[in-house]
């Protein structure tokens, strides 16, 4: 696989930078994700010691991590992010499918909101798996297939007027491809499941800005060098407020992809072997 396709590894850690100071101001979906992977993870009727929050951003979730008493590490593609997360404790700079640590390092490991734009998703998953000790658990979000269609049609009014077309959006991971990655990645017990959710915004600037802020603007690597035009702009914002609700707000909707899977162990629980059944499906649907 090409090193720099589909997203720019340059751009991804500059932006990735950039959105560093301005994090907290629209880090919403972030935190959502990350306390909800910290209630699945408080399911979990088990011990563990070393965690690893793989792309940990403002360090929100290593933060509550420190404070069930484990020992974390952080890494993240941004220079600015990892710095951030250094004083806690051992923080890295690397890309997800470039990681800084070595097999069997971690009992845990989490990921919030950046392996949907990692550029050899199937390696990094498995370099995941690898980290982790026999029975270590992996928890990912992060945003899927059907997320932002409102600003994926403003994109397309843009391009009508200016007379071009461009990617403006990436690539999304629906979540049965997600869990078919878990399977090939050499992970045990995958699951993948999804969320639904609607956010507000008054107009197509503010989502954009959001967007910025969190380092989820467009980074790839055959996206246009040319700016929108103000034709296009004004065409792209008059198709977003099309879709308005009667206080004004536009609903836009983001879908989350939630991945929980093990790193193989002897004693864990197996699967059923195809065709060992003794129980006619049959005879379980006729009815009574």
């Amino acid at each position: 696989m090409d090193a720099d396709t589909p997203f720019d590894r340059r751009l991804r850690r500059l932006r990735r930078d950039r959105a560093e100071p301005r994090f907290a101001g629209a880090n919403y979906l972030h935190r959502l994700m990350a306390d909800e992977l910290l209630d699945r993870l408080a399911l979990v009727k088990r011990d563990f010691r070393d965690a690893l929050d793989l792309g940990c951003a403002d360090g929100h979730l290593s933060q509550q991590l420190r404070s069930l008493g484990l020992t974390v590490a952080c890494s993240d593609a941004g220079s600015r992010f990892a710095g951030r997360c250094a004083p806690n404790g051992v923080a890295v700079q690397c890309d997800e499918d470039r990681p800084a640590f070595g097999d069997g390092s971690f009992d845990l490991i989490m990921s919030v909101g950046v392996l949907d734009s990692v550029n050899d998703l199937p390696g990094a998953l498995v370099l995941a798996r690898r980290m982790l000790r026999p029975d270590g658990l992996f928890l990912a979000a992060f945003v899927g297939a059907g997320s932002l269609p409102r600003l994926r049609a403003a994109m397309m009014a843009a391009d009508a007027v200016t007379g071009g077309a461009a990617p403006h959006i990436h690539p999304q991971i629906d979540v049965r491809a997600a869990g078919d990655l878990l399977t090939r990645a050499g992970f045990a017990l995958p699951v993948a499941d999804s969320t639904a959710l609607t956010v507000r915004f008054p107009d197509l600037a503010t989502l954009v800005s959001d967007l910025r802020a969190t380092a989820a603007t467009n980074i790839l690597t055959a996206r246009s060098r040319r700016p929108i035009l103000r034709a296009g702009l004004a065409a792209a914002e008059a198709e977003f407020a099309r879709h308005a609700d009667l206080d004004g707000k536009i609903q836009e909707q983001v879908e989350i992809i939630h991945l929980t899977a093990w790193a193989p162990a002897p004693d864990q629980p197996k699967p059923a072997r195809r065709g060992s059944g003794t129980t006619s499906l049959a005879s379980v649907l006729r009815p009574s």
